[in-house]
């Protein structure tokens, strides 16, 4: 079986991934987007991080956070996000394909891949890029017209906080065209 190894950056700032079992499309109301973030408020009040930004589409989410000052273990913290969501989300009774055998030994949920993806953010241009590319996720999977138009994203959060203009990539009110070079930030490596 491969073993993945993780980056050791203690007290370093992480653009992580996180989809769906078979990316079904679980994410998309408000009841189960307010579960999600009750997972990650348990999760922080038991193993402290920051949250950059974040956006969370129907059948994955993307998140950029900051871990304290000398700790590196981000990995445990997915894994208690996606576990405590599924014991939610399996309340909310979301019909589940069968159990493979394999996801039976584990008594693993049908709601979250095992895997996730991440990527240690190096300097502050990387750090905008992600952001970028987390906030123009929606309209790059044709779910909004604009990043503005997305309720499930931190969006609003930074434009308040004057990082970004209200009408930044939006085409509904303006013909702003999209960052360049935005879709070469992750591609769809991420996804």
């Amino acid at each position: 079986m491969r073993e993945y190894i993780r980056m050791n950056a203690p007290g370093g700032v992480f653009f992580l991934t996180l989809v769906t079992f078979d990316r079904r499309p679980i994410l998309a109301d408000d009841g189960r987007i307010a579960g999600l973030r009750a997972a990650f408020r348990a999760v922080r009040a038991a193993h402290p991080f920051e949250i950059w930004g974040a956006v969370v589409l129907p059948d994955h989410l993307h998140v950029v956070i900051e871990l304290p000052p000398g700790d590196s273990d981000f990995s445990t913290r997915v894994a208690l996000i996606k576990s405590r969501f599924s014991r939610i989300a399996s309340r909310d009774a979301i019909a589940e394909p069968a159990a493979s055998a394999s996801r039976q030994r584990r008594r693993e949920r049908a709601v979250s891949q095992r895997r996730f993806w991440e990527h240690t953010i190096r300097d502050e241009r990387d750090l905008d890029a992600h952001m970028d590319y987390i906030h123009y996720n929606p309209v790059k999977h044709r779910l909004a017209q604009c990043p503005h138009a997305w309720p499930w994203s931190s969006f609003g959060r930074w434009v308040r906080a004057g990082r970004y203009a209200g009408d930044w990539a939006c085409s509904c009110r303006r013909s702003v065209p999209p960052p360049s070079g935005l879709a070469m930030v992750v591609g769809d490596a991420g996804e």
